[in-house]
């Protein structure tokens, strides 16, 4: 086996991995309020959310294709696969530091960081108009949207159900919450999982093994969505705690307004678009905008603050990792 072979597989199997953190790391997005509001009983939510993952990396290419081809240039050949694996390296390492605070960062922009470091590292090209377009933009966007999503949505509901009895209410949209945790499972299977497909097919390319222009392999989609199902049911207890009870205490129409929300914003971006926005940012923020409608002191910002901090954070730290990763790799490698 040629060392170029080698390094693509090695590269795909550290894809994987990531994608497995990913599901894992991410899983709280889809469920924490359902599961907080007792709609769902955490084992069947993770197994709902695991499904719809897998259901929704199956529905479009758009995302993988901005990841793959619009944010670096790597160069053919080994050297290019060791930037692959440097910027996979350090999007898992964010992953792990973020899970075990329980801060609900971002797998996603993890991943364009440690992309962007291990291109500046090795002086590789990086599309800093792809980046500002199809990941900065949207970063500050998708939060307010969907902010301001949930809050609509709530006051919505809030005036159609005025008069209702809220025992009664509160019933029906826990049964509501099944499909609206659906929704987002299957819109954070719709983005999350593109972005392992597009590292993948990168590294195809790269490692001379598919062209710039080819559609990507039927085998990566369905790797790529079986590896983020099995994260996503293997849970993310410590970040569903902070979503589901440390920014907001929900009630089960609050939980539906969130997760409606993240929804219409997750599906908008990915197929309106193909930016890979967060879905954690999206979620995030729809449920602080749901929690603001009852009262601006509901929401603990305190805690909103220190997720808005490791978001801050999380495409930085990804690239120093990266960047660190990469000098590693050289020199073991190509030195």
């Amino acid at each position: 086996m040629d060392l170029t072979l080698a390094l693509v597989i090695g590269v795909v199997v550290v894809a994987l991995v990531f994608d497995y953190t990913n599901g894992f790391h991410d899983a709280a997005n889809a469920i924490a309020t359902s599961v907080s509001t007792r709609a769902l009983t955490p084992r069947a939510a993770l197994f709902m959310a695991a499904a719809m993952n897998f259901i929704g990396a199956h529905l479009g290419t758009q995302v993988a294709s901005t990841v793959g081809k619009g944010i670096i240039d790597a160069p053919k050949g080994s050297h290019g696969l060791v930037i692959v694996a440097s910027a996979l390296i350090g999007a898992i390492v964010w992953n792990i530091i973020t899970w075990y605070f329980g801060l609900p960062s971002s797998s996603s922009h993890a991943l364009i960081g440690g992309l962007v470091g291990s291109a500046l590292a090795s002086a590789s090209l990086v599309h800093w108009d792809g980046v500002v377009e199809k990941v900065v933009i949207p970063m500050i966007l998708s939060p307010l949207t969907g902010f301001l999503l949930g809050a609509v949505i709530m006051i919505a509901i809030y005036w159609i159900f005025r008069n209702a009895q809220p025992g009664k209410t509160n019933r029906g949209f826990r049964y509501a919450q099944t499909v609206s945790a659906a929704a987002m499972a299957l819109g954070h299977g719709l983005q999350d999982a593109q972005k392992t497909m597009g590292v993948i097919f990168l590294a195809l390319v790269v490692g001379g093994y598919a062209g710039e222009d080819d559609p990507i392999p039927q085998w990566v989609i369905l790797a790529a969505a079986t590896a983020i199902s099995l994260g996503t049911y293997a849970g993310g207890w410590r970040i569903m705690r902070t979503l589901g009870r440390r920014i907001i205490a929900l009630d089960p129409p609050q939980g539906f307004a969130a997760e409606s929300a993240a929804a219409i914003v997750l599906y908008g971006a990915a197929i309106g678009f193909g930016a890979p926005i967060s879905t954690t940012h999206t979620i995030t923020s729809a449920i602080m905008g749901v929690g603001s409608t009852k009262r601006l002191s509901a929401v603990r910002w305190g805690v909103a603050g220190n997720i808005v901090t490791a978001w801050v954070l999380t495409i930085p730290a990804a690239a120093l990792v990266a960047a660190l990763s990469y000098f590693a790799l050289h020199w073991l490698i190509e030195s």
